[in-house]
């Protein structure tokens, strides 16, 4: 018999979400790593890069890998024979935990969780509550597995109750096309077939939490269908040539994993669940001796590099810069930003389209502004701001072609592709849209010199900055002719016979 503390569950609940906040994996960060020195694609190298750099920053200065430091997932398998030391509500414990580690004052994480989410979608301010699994298991521990999971990847998820005749392969292979970029890949794709269709899903969020071992399986082969199909569609999504960020490479997913449960006769359930760049969770057991320490990640797991822009990269002035200048600009060229932006997302977007509809006065003038969609996280210390990485800019696309048409919008930054229809308003009007790498946040704050609040202050992290930036690195996603680099990225990089076999 162990005797637990609820005490003990909540602190170690803190510890490990601040603790991923900032540390990467090991397993995770040696597979990017790979990916990297392996790669092709000047421009999916470089975004990897980025990626790298910015988990070691992160690891050593302790701030968050992300500006979307997750919804909260918490599984626990509770023993038998575990003794709490007081009358324990589990949930409350575990969402104390929670509201600890978001409000600490050394590394505040950002609050992404809304109440009320069909409604007034208010944020709840310190991200609770958390998304608990509790099962009891056999035993005298508390097995926990605590996990931050990014907004942009959970929107890519995917569901389909097949018939028993169909293929899993054909059904995978013909939704991750579709998942887009804003994903942020490379990272890993599970699979959760069988049970009833919330079984399935529940299959595929548990099973990305394994460690990555598809090179390991590799070498030793299949034992059992599942593997089979882990390493089928391993070589086919990578095939696909999506890759890091969506911009056309080698690899596009570390591993794939494949969970299965038994199911009804006349079904096939198929869960589809990325995990992105920011990949964080964390397992440790409770046995009654207290919260459990967490060692740091070696730093030599890490490459010993630094990021700078390609020589060539184009130096853009934003205070200057004219729409004749942007038609210069071609789809996949690197830039180096410099200036004044404005900041704005969903609910700013919707804000702005309101009072456009209304024919009232805007808060900001927006003519030949640049837009970057980004919610950051508070600043600690001498920050300007805290890590501010981008948005997808998918999302945005519903309120692309009026904000261009009409405000004299000239660009806009955010990470993804963008849609057919807001490709062709982005051509109508001369504009263009950039990109940043999701999961180097960090490393893009730090080319923030100034932040000022402008609108929409109720909004918190979705409020309207004014950003100063200084060499911000970004890359042209759809330039004014309508040409998307994530198109012609992955074609150039597609490998049909893999796929197509």
């Amino acid at each position: 018999m162990s005797r637990i503390s609820q005490a003990d569950l909540t602190q170690s609940v803190a510890d490990a979400l601040q603790y991923i906040s900032y540390y990467h994996p090991p397993d995770f960060i040696s597979a990017m790593r790979s990916a990297w020195e392996r790669e092709e694609s000047p421009a999916a190298k470089d975004a990897l890069r980025q990626v790298l750099v910015n988990s070691r920053m992160c690891a050593l200065g302790k701030r968050p890998i992300c500006q979307d430091t997750g919804i909260v997932n918490v599984f626990l398998d509770i023993g038998l024979k575990v003794e709490w030391t007081e009358d324990i509500d589990i949930e409350d414990a575990v969402n104390t935990g929670v509201r600890q580690a978001f409000l600490d004052p050394t590394n505040p994480l950002r609050g992404s969780v809304l109440v009320d989410p069909d409604g007034e979608r208010q944020n709840t301010g310190d991200n609770t509550p958390a998304v608990i699994h509790m099962r009891v298991v056999p035993g005298n521990k508390v097995d926990v597995e605590v996990a931050a999971k990014g907004g942009g990847s959970e929107a890519k998820a995917r569901f389909a109750v097949l018939n028993p005749s169909e293929s899993v392969v054909d059904f995978v292979m013909s939704q991750v096309p579709l998942m887009g970029a804003g994903w942020c890949p490379p990272g890993i794709l599970s699979i959760g077939i069988g049970g009833t269709p919330e079984k399935a899903m529940l299959l595929a969020k548990e099973a990305m939490m394994a460690p990555i071992d598809i090179q390991e399986l590799q070498a030793r082969g299949p034992a059992s269908r599942a593997e089979e199909l882990r390493l089928e569609l391993y070589e086919k999504v990578n095939a696909l040539g999506i890759g890091a960020q969506g911009l056309g490479g080698l690899t596009t997913v570390l591993d794939v994993k494949v969970a299965e449960y038994p199911t009804h006769a006349a079904n096939k359930p198929v869960a589809i669940i990325p995990n992105c760049t920011a990949t964080r969770h964390l397992h440790f057991v409770l046995d009654g001796s207290g919260v459990p320490e967490f060692e740091a990640p070696d730093l030599d797991l890490w490459p010993d590099i630094e990021y700078s822009a390609s020589a060539d990269s184009r130096q853009v002035d934003l205070g200057t810069v004219t729409k004749d200048q942007v038609r210069d600009w071609q789809a996949g060229e690197t830039l180096l930003l410099s200036g004044k932006m404005l900041t704005g997302r969903d609910a700013a977007h919707k804000r702005l389209i309101d009072l456009i509809e209304k024919n009232e006065p805007l808060p900001i003038d927006l003519k030949n502004r640049f837009i970057y969609y980004v919610g950051p996280v508070n600043a600690v210390g001498d920050e300007v701001i805290g890590p501010a990485g981008p948005t997808t800019a998918t999302r945005m696309d519903k309120f692309s072609d009026t904000i261009l048409s009409k405000t004299g919008l000239l660009g806009m930054i955010g990470k993804a592709e963008r849609g057919d229809a807001t490709i062709e308003a982005i051509q109508e009007h001369g504009g263009v849209s950039l990109i940043a790498v999701g999961g180097a946040a960090y490393l893009i704050s730090k080319a923030i010199t100034d932040a000022r609040l402008l609108a929409f202050e109720d909004l918190g992290m979705e409020a309207i900055y004014e950003f100063e930036v200084r060499d911000m690195p970004v890359t042209v996603a759809v330039d004014s002719r309508g040409e998307s680099v994530h198109k012609t990225g992955p074609s150039q990089w597609r490998k049909l016979d893999v796929v197509n076999g």
